[in-house]
């Protein structure tokens, strides 16, 4: 294989493997569970591409971003862990969390409110989250401008993949049933906050293993 392509590849599965859009379909499906199909494609297409703003940011300035405001790693998974908990708590006992409590609606703050979902928590931290920041700076460092780009483009895909997973996830919607996606959402709930408690406890980790050194 050429060493190039196997490269690329490499960081795309690198991606995937941090990002994984199938696993997060289930979540998307229960965080718009309310909404009517037109706004949860607006929110889909919202959340992938906050998701890739932010990781081009990290890519090309992430190393300066957390020096200038003096952030750590471990500061960024422990808030965006805690953060991700909450959600899934309420969730998880079908009711809103405040960061998506909305009325589904296509006007004025209805679709405003609808659409909070897709910055926090779709985009941040579920989709570009502290792994995944970590692991486009990592693949960003390794050279040039042509390590940045690959970096970019490999992301880019997986954007794409990822709306089209949940786009397509309107399919289980309509299959699934009120009472269906209703169930789906608690189960998901659950997942999210395990996610967030680890998140969380590997942010407690990095921050006593740094101030060990």
């Amino acid at each position: 294989m050429n060493p190039l392509l196997g490269h690329v590849l490499s960081v795309f599965m690198g991606f995937f493997a941090i990002m994984n859009p199938i696993a997060n379909t289930p979540i998307f499906l229960g965080l718009t569970s309310d909404d009517s199909v037109e706004v949860r494609k607006k929110v889909a297409r919202k959340s992938v591409l906050t998701a890739f703003v932010l990781i081009l940011i990290f890519t090309l300035m992430g190393r300066l971003i957390f020096s200038l405001f003096g952030i750590t790693l471990p500061a960024f998974r422990i808030m965006g862990g805690v953060l991700v908990a909450i959600i899934g708590y309420q969730m998880m006992h079908g009711s809103a969390s405040p960061v998506h409590a909305h009325q589904s609606g296509e006007d004025g703050q209805d679709l405003e409110a609808a659409l909070s979902v897709a910055v926090t928590p779709l985009a941040i931290p579920i989709l570009a989250g502290p792994g995944t920041i970590a692991t486009a700076m990592s693949f960003a460092s390794e050279g040039g401008l042509l390590e940045m780009a690959i970096t970019v483009g490999a992301f880019a895909v997986l954007c794409g993949i990822t709306y089209l997973a949940f786009i397509y996830g309107e399919r289980l919607v309509r299959y699934l049933g009120q009472s269906g996606l209703s169930v789906v959402t608690r189960i998901m709930g659950l997942i999210l906050g395990v996610i967030g408690v680890q998140m969380l406890i590997e942010g407690v980790k990095g921050a006593v293993e740094s101030l060990g050194k």
